[in-house]
């Protein structure tokens, strides 16, 4: 006999509702609940580095698009989906806080760029460390051939997902 968690229980009460399928809300109910104990665990991590998710964003898209790690403000509002004012704000905060700092956009005398400082760097990668460690954890339940056909599975879900969307991706 299989160990029943939490999500088979709320399920055994779902019988009696018609239409339901109940492997499907099972399926939902779990990614769900493990989607809200990494949030949960991301959450604990960026305020460990005070860091919000959104400074974190910056952070990530400044390190992840490579050297020279800078980026003009409009390409990061464009790019996480903020208005110029949201973004002026954590662009503040971050260089507050030594992560980031401005500089003249050399192309255009009128514009600046944002600059991951090495501090930024250093604290961005340490969360990812962390973080990384953390979910690592949540994963080490199954064997890497499970690991593998998880992903599989679930990349064939998103994949359909993306399909019915159009091919966005997120």
């Amino acid at each position: 006999m299989t160990e029943k968690d939490h999500v088979d229980r709320f399920v055994e009460q779902l019988q009696e509702l018609p239409g339901l399928d109940l492997e499907v809300e099972a399926i939902v109910e779990r990614i769900q609940g493990i989607s809200r104990r990494i949030k949960r665990e991301l959450e604990a991590t960026l305020s460990e580095f005070q860091l919000t998710h959104g400074e974190w964003q910056v952070l990530a898209h400044l390190r992840i698009g490579g050297e020279p790690w800078c980026r003009s403000p409009g390409e990061l509002a464009t790019s996480l989906e903020l208005s110029s004012g949201a973004m002026t704000n954590r662009i503040d905060r971050l260089e507050e806080a030594g992560l980031v700092s401005r500089r003249p956009d050399p192309k255009d005398r009128r514009g600046v760029q944002v600059e991951l400082t090495e501090e930024g760097r250093r604290v961005y990668e340490s969360t990812v460390s962390a973080q990384a460690r953390k979910e690592a954890m949540i994963a080490g339940g199954l064997t890497k051939g499970e690991q593998r056909e998880l992903n599989a599975l679930l990349r064939k879900i998103m994949l359909g997902l993306e399909a019915r969307e159009g091919g966005k991706g997120k």
